[in-house]
């Protein structure tokens, strides 16, 4: 359950991840509690966006006082036009989302990135609240960050800032993007779950699943997320020696790790940096729920919401 306390017209909020559909509606009224399906593994990326479709009808016939759709979706997004222009993880391109899902429910429609939408959400509402400069880092099926620089949440380089996952860490995986290296392709959540599944021939349903065998003591566990954290310590101490943040929260599916991650990736960080300033780490305030709850923030900032 999501609890915001704003007395607001109700909004469907739906977030679009490469492993699942979170969605949930939410305003006066309304418990906010989310909803999941998952994200289509076959039929390409016509499936997906199906999927997406459908999860915002369930919401919108549920409730005939909403008022808006806000969308948050992965890649590089074009908010001004409300395209989805490409993304790696769901292969779709040039996808008109505002278009198609204004026809549809008949109410205005915001498009973001899922990543500035989970910052709007811990830095008008969460975790870094409050902060003049900092990063939000979710990390899910992908890797991206949110920049607040200066007070201001950066939306630059045509929706394609922020990439932090395909930075080059050291490795010679191969990654979605069609490169080599990237932090994405050795950290995220489904990257950790491919790298164990390859070293050990055992299938794990997450990457919460590897971090209760690292736990538990499980050698291979432990490389795999050795090598996870290396790859996030050198990107995020990239990050800080050219931003300096003050904080860098982190987000999505693996921050529910909580100290096995947070504790040991401030620890590598303390190694790296010199004269840097050196961030606090936080978890995301409101977890893999960031992304709707941004949705909603900018489905009522389009409506003038206060």
């Amino acid at each position: 359950m999501v609890v915001l306390g704003r007395a607001t017209d109700p909004v469907v909020a739906v977030d679009v991840g490469g492993s699942v559909i979170k969605g949930a509606i939410l305003g006066a009224g309304h418990s906010g509690a989310i909803r999941r399906w998952p994200t289509p593994r076959t039929g390409g990326p016509a499936a997906v966006v199906s999927a997406v479709l459908a999860a915002v009808d369930e919401l919108v016939r549920e409730c005939d006082a909403v008022a808006a759709v806000g969308l948050a979706v992965p890649g590089i997004v074009d908010s001004g036009r409300g395209i989805a222009v490409a993304a790696a993880n769901v292969g779709w391109h040039q996808v008109p989302f505002r278009d198609l899902v204004e026809q549809r429910t008949g109410r205005p429609v915001s498009v973001g990135h899922d990543v500035r939408a989970s910052a709007e959400a811990e830095i008008r509402l969460g975790a870094a609240r409050g902060a003049y400069d900092a990063m939000v880092l979710p990390i899910g099926t992908g890797i991206a960050a949110a920049m607040l620089v200066q007070g201001r949440l950066l939306h630059t380089g045509c929706g394609r800032a922020g990439e932090i996952g395909h930075l080059h860490v050291g490795h010679d995986e191969p990654c979605a993007c069609g490169g080599r290296g990237c932090l994405e392709a050795i950290a995220s959540a489904a990257a950790i779950c491919r790298r164990f599944t390859a070293r050990t021939g055992r299938r794990v349903a997450d990457a919460a699943e590897v971090a209760e065998l690292v736990r538990g003591g499980d050698r291979d566990a432990a490389a795999v997320w050795d090598e996870a954290l290396g790859g996030l310590a050198t990107a995020v101490a990239a990050y800080v020696t050219l931003l300096a943040p003050e904080v860098v929260v982190i987000g999505g599916g693996l921050c529910a790790s909580g100290d096995l991650l947070l504790q040991a990736l401030d620890a590598r960080l303390a190694g790296r940096l010199a004269f840097q300033r050196r961030p606090r780490l936080v978890a995301a305030a409101f977890g893999d729920r960031a992304g709707c709850v941004g949705a909603a923030l900018q489905a009522w900032d389009l409506l003038g919401a206060p």
